[in-house]
C-alpha cells in the first residue's frame, strides 16, 4: 500500500506472525479448573465468527502493541509478553457489550479439555475461573471493552473490542498494528500452504502516522511521541519503562518539554497520592513479571523524571510523590533482597516522628550521585632526626664505712 502510515509484511515477517498465531498459550484456571491450551489463531477466529453470528459487525481484527512490534522487528531483540488483539466492532448500545462478553465466555467453554462436563458450567463460572480482568469504557470519545484472560506467567491474552477510541498508542514504537484478516482467511482454506511463493498479503499500520519513521525508532530504540498531553497518564510510566530498557530520546532538545507534558497529564489524571501509588504498583505488577530485579531501576528512573520535570505541583505535593516512589523502591529492595549500586546512590536515615505520623512515608532518602570526595590531607611533617644512645662506663662512688 502506498499510504505513508502502512506497509506490507515481508515473507520473513509473515513467518514470525504465523509462529505467534500458532503458538500454544495456556490460560490458567483458578481453583480446580483445568488449564486451557489455546492457539491465538483459533480463539481469534472463533470469537470473530461468533460475534458475526450474533449480529455484531466486525470491521477487522488486529494484533496491537508489543506483539505487532515483535513481528516487525524481532531480529532487533524486541520481545513481547501480552498477546494484545483488537476487534474493530460496532457497539451502538449497552446490549452490544453484553453480547461481546457472553460470546467470549461461551468460546472458552469450547476450549475446555475433553471429558469435562460443560452442561452445568455457567458463563459466570467461566468468568470467575479464567478472566483476569474486564474493562468497559463508554464516554464521548471512547467506546470499547477489554477482556483479559489469565496466564500465571504474565503472557495474558487480551481481547479488546473497539467501537471508537481517541488515542490507541503512547509512543511511536508501540503504535504498530498488524491486520490479521488475510491470515485468518488463509488458515480457513484447508488446501492452502504457507510458502514463499504463496502467502497472503498482510498489512501493518503505524498509528503514529509515518510508518518508516516509526520503524526507524523501533529498530534503533528511539523514544518519540506526539501530543503526550492526550495520553491518559501522559505516557509517563511507559516512558520510564523505555528508558530502563535502553531506549533513548529521538530528539534531546524536545524531550524535556515532552517530560513536563507527561508529568502534568499524569498528575491531572491521578491527583491523589493514593491513586498515584496504586497506578504505579499496578504497572509494576503487569509489566515486570520475570523482571523483578529491574523494578528498582525503573522506580529510580521514574523518580528522576518526576523530580526534574514536574512543574505543576506545589513543593509539598511534589515531595510526597517523590517520597512515595522512594518508598516503593526501598520496598522492592526488601522484597527481593537486592542491594543498590552504592557507587551512584547515597542513603540517609532520619528516624523522626514527623514522617512516622504520616502513616507510610519512609524515614529514608535516596539521592545520587554522591558528592565528590574531600581533597587529600596535607603530607605529614618530616620525622625528627634519629636519636643515638651512647652507653657510658659505670660510675662507682666510694662510701666510707659507717656512713649511711
Amino acid at each position: 500500500m502506498s499510504e505513508i502510515g502502512f506497509s506490507n509484511l515481508t515473507w520473513d515477517q509473515v513467518i514470525i506472525l504465523d509462529q505467534v498465531l500458532d503458538d500454544v498459550i495456556p490460560i490458567h484456571g483458578r481453583g480446580n479448573f483445568p488449564t486451557l491450551e489455546v492457539k491465538p489463531k483459533h480463539i481469534i477466529n472463533v470469537v470473530k465468527y461468533q460475534l458475526i453470528e450474533q449480529g455484531i459487525i466486525v470491521k477487522d481484527t488486529r494484533l496491537n502493541g508489543s506483539t505487532a512490534s515483535y513481528i516487525l522487528a524481532s531480529h532487533n531483540g524486541i520481545s513481547y509478553k501480552d498477546l494484545d488483539v483488537i476487534f474493530g466492532v460496532e457497539l451502538p448500545n449497552d446490549q452490544g457489550f453484553e453480547i461481546v462478553r457472553d460470546v467470549v465466555l461461551g468460546c472458552l467453554l469450547d476450549f475446555l479439555p475433553k471429558g469435562v462436563k460443560k452442561e452445568k458450567i455457567t458463563l459466570k463460572t467461566m468468568k470467575e475461573a479464567y478472566v483476569q480482568k474486564m474493562v468497559k469504557v463508554c464516554n464521548k470519545h471512547d467506546r470499547w471493552s477489554l477482556i483479559s484472560l489469565s496466564n500465571n506467567t504474565g503472557k495474558n491474552v487480551e481481547l479488546k473490542f473497539v467501537n471508537s477510541v481517541k488515542r490507541q498508542f503512547e509512543f511511536s514504537v508501540d503504535s504498530f498494528q498488524v491486520i490479521l484478516d488475510p491470515m485468518l482467511e488463509f488458515y480457513n482454506d484447508k488446501n492452502a500452504k504457507l510458502t514463499q511463493e504463496s502467502y497472503p498479503v498482510v498489512v501493518a499500520e503505524s498509528l503514529y502516522g509515518d510508518f518508516q519513521e516509526a520503524m526507524t525508532h523501533l529498530q534503533y530504540k528511539l523514544i518519540s511521541t506526539r501530543k503526550p498531553e492526550e495520553i491518559r497518564g501522559g505516557g509517563l510510566l511507559k516512558y520510564s519503562n523505555l528508558l530502563v530498557h535502553d531506549f533513548k530520546p529521538a530528539c534531546e532538545e524536545e524531550i524535556k518539554t515532552l517530560e513536563r507534558y507527561m508529568c502534568s497529564r499524569f498528575f491531572i489524571d491521578f491527583p491523589d497520592i493514593v491513586e498515584q501509588q496504586k497506578k504505579i504498583e499496578s504497572y509494576l505488577q503487569n509489566h515486570f513479571i520475570g523482571e523483578e530485579k529491574s523494578k528498582y531501576d525503573y522506580l529510580m528512573t521514574l523518580r528522576g523524571v518526576v523530580n526534574e520535570s514536574t512543574v505543576c505541583l506545589m513543593g509539598r505535593e511534589r515531595s510526597q510523590t517523590i517520597n512515595m516512589i522512594t518508598f516503593l523502591a526501598l520496598k522492592v529492595l526488601g522484597e527481593h533482597n537486592v542491594l543498590p549500586n552504592t557507587d551512584s546512590v547515597t542513603c540517609f536515615y532520619q528516624p523522626t516522628p514527623y514522617f512516622v505520623s504520616e502513616g507510610w512515608y519512609p524515614p529514608y532518602y535516596i539521592t545520587g550521585p554522591p558528592p565528590p570526595p574531600p581533597p587529600p590531607p596535607p603530607p605529614p611533617p618530616p620525622p625528627p632526626p634519629p636519636i643515638f644512645i651512647q652507653p657510658y662506663p659505670p660510675v662507682h662512688f666510694h662510701v666510707p664505712n659507717g656512713m649511711v
